[in-house]
């Protein structure tokens, strides 16, 4: 055979596999195509929620109110959810996730044009879906994943996630273009939540994953962080991090729609960011041992930094289309780096992993408030999206990602 390499590899088809501690268990492989699922839908629905709000109000203002109240929303939904994935079951508050996801798209249906008059009612509610899905997730993505096979787990899932999202945007732009006013993204949000009833029911494949620890330590992290100062900075990182992703979660979109004034073509457009986004995920899978953190962040962060310059010289689609196509390259390998990062700092933490849950609550405390930080300065500095400072702003919150390389650089002893 392959003498002491045998035990380690098996051979198919003349090709070598990988080694078994690499390999994703059958729950990773369900988990992905869950999400793979539930991105499908959210690809359709999510990229244009923001801009059938944005056709409905022609206001800056009120698609930044939305995300403000969804972010908001979102830190206090991830404690309860923390709550019942501890004393309960982690796949209850996942599926519980989903269930909302689909209630939230079947009342915007509904709704239709209402959406416009009751957009903070529905802005909390999708920020309660949104939370209990992602506590769920986030959670069910550490006990599935290991630290050997975490990185390319992170990957592949990328890889799915993004797949999905290639589909969906072409699909739905595709709809929207081709009906008359706006009952195409009626049809798109219908969509959304058959995908999503598609996703619950595949959740049930995953067995009940209860935990033995039932105690809930949120009120201790204060103390935890002031007890493990590295475990902190990981979560200012996350800070940071949310400074960029508040106005990155729904301008984009505005901006493709008012430089080509086509759904389609922001649907189009939005596949071939995607595409260059699952090129980068695979790109780390085939790297996928212990990452150089300070190394990946200062590539990626640099390469941002030049693609929200283009938008200071001016914004139109050339500009626009720069940025984004250096965002979807650079900005994945800047989220599965802190993540792989933080799931490490996470294993570091007091009583052996019981406090994954607490983490990824306190994680997204910290990311939404960058979130709303920025969607706050956004809206109150540029009134319309012919401002300056809407390329101003960005560009200053893409800056500060520079900070990232202090809180998360590694120590040669570890």
């Amino acid at each position: 055979m392959l003498g002491g390499l045998g035990s380690r590899f098996q051979l198919s088809k003349g090709r070598m596999l990988l080694p078994p501690e690499r390999r994703l268990s059958r729950n990773a492989v369900v988990s992905i195509i869950i999400h793979g699922f539930f991105q499908f839908g959210a690809s359709m629905s999510g990229l244009f929620l923001n801009l059938y709000l944005w056709r409905l109000t022609q206001d800056l203002a009120v698609n930044g109110l939305y995300n403000i109240l969804l972010f908001a929303t979102t830190p206090f939904v991830f404690a309860f959810g923390g709550w019942i994935a501890k004393r309960r079951d982690k796949m209850l508050t996942y599926r519980i996730g989903i269930a909302l996801n689909a209630m939230f798209y079947l009342l915007v249906v509904i709704a239709q044009e209402q959406v416009a008059h009751y957009y903070i009612a529905f802005a909390l509610l999708n920020g309660i879906a949104s939370g209990f899905y992602w506590t769920g997730y986030l959670v069910m993505q550490y006990d599935v994943s290991t630290e050997a096979n975490r990185l390319r787990y992170l990957g592949v899932n990328m890889i799915v996630f993004n797949t999905a999202g290639l589909a969906g945007p072409a699909l739905a732009g595709f709809i929207i273009q081709r009906s008359q006013g706006l009952q195409g993204y009626m049809f798109i949000f219908m969509l959304a939540f058959v995908m999503f009833l598609i996703a619950a029911l595949i959740s049930f494949r995953i067995p009940v994953m209860k935990s033995h620890h039932k105690a809930y330590y949120l009120k201790f992290t204060l103390l935890i962080m002031q007890k493990h100062p590295r475990w902190l900075k990981a979560l200012i990182s996350f800070f940071l991090m949310g400074l960029f992703q508040g106005v990155m979660l729904f301008l984009p979109n505005i901006l493709l729609y008012q430089t080509v004034g086509r759904e389609d073509w922001v649907g189009y457009l939005g596949v071939f960011f995607s595409a260059l986004t699952v090129a980068t995920g695979y790109a780390i899978t085939k790297r996928s041992g212990k990452e150089n953190v300070s190394k990946y962040l200062l590539y990626s962060v640099s390469g941002v930094l030049l693609g929200a310059a283009m938008l200071l010289i001016d914004v139109k689609l050339w500009s626009v289309v720069i940025f984004m196509i250096l965002f979807s390259i650079c900005n994945p390998l800047t989220v599965n780096t802190l993540n792989s990062f933080y799931f490490r700092m996470m294993s570091l933490l007091p009583l052996k992993g019981q406090l994954r849950v607490e983490s990824v609550v306190i994680r997204e405390l910290f990311l939404n408030t960058g979130r709303i930080i920025s969607i706050a300065a956004m809206i109150t500095l540029a009134k319309d999206t012919e401002s300056a400072w809407l390329a101003i702003v960005l560009f200053g919150a893409a800056l500060l990602q520079y900070l990232l390389l202090p809180f998360v650089r590694e120590k040669k002893a570890q």
